[in-house]
């Protein structure tokens, strides 16, 4: 089923529809669900995204629950999870049955969950709040201590056997660690497979001509169900465990707990592993606050997630509220807006950066992702294309999260038909026809060697040192550096040396091409435009026809652009060298070389061994400063810059003007400040002798956090890294003294 068939399927009015025809659309509905849930279950080979199925359910739940005629016995909303595949497993019968989870979509669905749930429950119940484990539901059960089943989830009622390859996982405990175990105990889990090794998975399947995996879900699924118990040992599978389905005490076994959280410290002692990540919550806004945190986060944890799940942490309270059909009353999981999607990779192409490396990228169908349309994707490099597995023609997995560059994850191979080709690194720029070279032999990336006069490379130079990270430069983005370097006649820009000499003269033929737009909407109509300046206008009739009536003349954006340029030439020495595109030396690297040696004169000068003497560089950092000063086409940039104004050096009575307060120090800042940017914080940090660093360790000596701190405010606390308020900061900063 392709992205236009969901549509077609999901934009249905069943209100619109004759009787038959109602019918007709649940019984496609149905047969879809069918299908992909197989895909999904059974075969670890999914088809469609998980939004795209939860949609495909719920537009069968609305209508039949819309029109109840329609609901069958048999109908996908009334089943659990997948199937059983009773020819490669033996079927096992749950001691318990296991049911699925009410799935709710927004903080609104939730609290409606809460008010539902209030009505049975005393004022203050608390709740456990938990990650919920993008990987396969794993069933464990334990007599008198010792494992003699694992299953999978299958229908809910029956499962597979899969002890022989759950034996293979460290993290299971064959014997439970109690003095007196329950005489029998089914433990509940989920396997996963960590994100982080997931590309090497694909990377050696590809290599041995299997298909890969489109998520790590699905590899950890097919990496459980192997008929052959080697290969899963071979697979860095985990388990981590979130609660007990049945138990049966013996003559002096254990007491079943009475809270949920108990349940964690129970399994805890009793050598399983649990999630670090769970939490009591005693209210909604605690709960709310939990799901806000995880979301920040969920790329850095231990495995994929994809949602959180709320449980009511009383156990009696639980058997009170009990089950429907499919689910328990008594917990919910709160599913995130989506981050992965899929879509047809319509093209792969390369795109040449600021340094030279070509870097492939995907041109997909435009796709909805995370608050944002996506119609392109990096692919880093030509050899990760091949660990991906993925060709031109696949329906893909993209993940994008936030304001995270999208990334594509993986082909959905179940959907191929054989026309899918592989795709071809070039070996020449395209943007120069300059030959394509490895760096250094066995370096995964190509390089366009034509530095100096790449257009490509010069006109991604020129937006970076634009960039907040560098110059801060208002209006020379993207769009302003291609028309100065690559517009349609000469441009006024070879390089990045004369921007500081650019005057409104010189901008005044500069033109692009551009898509002709109606009304907001592209017409896919392509005009010549002057950029920086307006169009002439010219009388239409009369006497004057064809006369100027009103001539070109410089934008309002153009005047405030070439104003921006002349501020950028005040700005301090370490901005100046990140400007300069010199390879491996960012903001951080940049400050600590620029308060060391002060002068870009003295910087030019150093040598690899004075280099290695500033904190923070290594040899690598150090030799490439070196090696880019070398070059001659690089001081001619850099003495250009030097005669038209550009500040190349920190005066030392600079140095003095301001105490030294925060010397010795690390600090972290995070979050949004009311009066401070993210770069006037480091600033304020480095200008007053303290080291604004990126990531929180056990040498961090503060962590300063405004509002929607996220992760490093959180890292912090683990660490018992002092956290200051910006209050507290602007106190250390104007007296040197930790607040009590």
């Amino acid at each position: 089923m392709t992205q236009t068939d969901i549509s077609r399927v999901l934009s249905a009015d069943p209100a619109e529809l004759e009787p038959a025809e109602r019918q007709k659309l649940a019984a496609e509905l149905a047969a879809q669900i069918e299908e992909h849930r197989e895909a999904y279950y059974v075969h670890d080979a999914p088809k469609i995204s998980d939004k795209e199925f939860d949609e495909l359910v719920h537009a069968l739940e609305d209508l039949e629950s819309a029109y109840p005629e329609l609901a069958r016995d048999d109908s996908p909303t009334q089943k659990v999870g997948g199937y059983a595949d009773t020819e490669a497993f033996a079927p096992v019968q749950h001691v318990a049955r296991m049911y699925s989870l009410e799935d709710v979509f927004s903080v609104e669905e939730l609290d409606q969950w809460f008010e539902r749930v209030a009505k049975s429950v005393p004022a203050g119940t608390p709740f456990l709040s938990e990650v919920k484990i993008d990987g396969l539901a794993c069933n464990l059960l334990y007599e008198n201590g010792q494992l003699v089943r694992a299953a999978t989830r299958g229908d809910g009622y029956t499962g597979e056997d899969i002890t022989a390859n759950v034996r293979t996982i460290e993290d299971i405990p064959t014997t439970l660690n109690a003095t007196n175990p329950p005489a029998r105990v089914e433990i509940r889990g989920e396997v996963f497979f960590p994100s982080d090794e997931f590309a090497d998975l694909n990377a050696s399947l590809v290599e041995q001509g299997k298909p890969p995996f489109a998520n790590p879900r699905n590899a950890a699924a097919g990496s459980l169900r192997q008929k052959d118990p080697n290969i899963t040992a071979q697979r860095p599978l985990h388990m981590l465990v979130h609660g007990i389905a049945a138990w049966q005490s013996g003559d002096a076994g254990a007491q079943e707990p009475t809270q949920q959280s108990q349940v964690y410290d129970l399994l805890r002692d009793w050598g399983m592993p649990i999630s670090p990540y769970f939490r009591v919550c005693t209210t909604q806004d605690d709960v709310h606050a939990y799901i806000t945190e995880f979301g920040e986060r969920r790329h850095e944890l231990l495995h994929e997630i994809d949602g959180i799940v709320v449980k009511v942490d009383n156990i009696a309270l639980q058997e009170e509220l009990g089950y429907t059909s499919r689910a328990p009353r008594w917990a919910c999981a709160y599913k995130y807006p989506p981050e992965e999607v899929t879509t047809k990779l319509l093209d792969i192409r390369v795109q040449v950066g600021r340094t030279g490396r070509v870097t492939p990228f995907a041109v997909m169908e435009p796709v909805l992702v995370a608050g944002s349309t996506v119609s392109r994707a990096t692919l880093h490099n030509a050899h990760e294309v091949k660990r991906k597995g993925v060709l031109i023609g696949d329906d893909v997995v993209i993940r994008k999260a936030g304001d995270v560059i999208p990334e594509v994850l993986g082909p959905v191979t179940a959907n191929r038909d054989g026309s899918e080709r592989a795709f071809v690194m070039p070996t020449h720029c395209p943007d120069c026809g300059a030959e394509l070279y490895e760096q250094k032999e066995g370096d995964k990336d190509l390089r366009c060697p034509n530095s100096e006069t790449c257009p490509a490379q010069v006109a991604n130079r020129l937006a970076y040192l634009a960039s907040r990270a560098a110059l801060d430069i208002e209006l020379l983005g993207e769009e302003a550096s291609l028309a100065l370097t690559q517009p349609l006649g000469e441009p006024p820009l070879k390089s990045e040396a004369g921007l500081f000499d650019l005057t409104v003269d010189d901008l005044g033929e500069v033109e692009i091409e551009r898509e002709v737009k109606k009304n907001g909407v592209p017409t896919g109509e392509i005009e010549r435009v002057k950029y920086f300046f307006t169009k002439e206008e010219l009388y239409a009739s009369g006497e004057k026809k064809g006369q100027v009536k009103k001539p070109s003349q410089p934008r309002a954006n153009t005047l405030a652009m070439l104003d921006e340029i002349e501020k950028a030439k005040g700005q301090p020495l370490w901005r100046v060298l990140v400007a300069l595109s010199i390879r491996h030396v960012g903001p951080t690297a940049a400050r600590d070389i620029a308060a060391h040696f002060r002068s870009m004169e003295a910087v030019r000068n150093a040598t690899v061994e004075e280099l290695l003497e500033v904190e923070g560089v290594g040899e690598t950092i150090a030799q490439s400063v070196v090696d880019w000063f070398a070059q001659e086409w690089h001081a001619r940039i850099v003495d250009a810059w030097a005669k038209a104004g550009v500040r190349m050096a920190d005066e030392p009575a600079e140095e003095s003007a301001q105490p030294q307060t925060l010397e010795g120090l690390t600090i972290v800042a995070t979050g949004s400040l009311e009066n401070f940017t993210r770069d006037g914080i480091k600033e304020a940090i480095v200008g007053a002798g303290g080291k604004a660093s990126s990531s929180v360790s056990k040498k961090t000596d503060y962590v300063v956090a405004g509002e929607n701190a996220g992760s490093k405010l959180t890292k912090a606390q683990d660490l018992g890294v002092p956290v200051l308020n910006e209050k507290q900061f602007q106190q250390l900063l104007a007296t040197g003294e930790a607040p009590a």
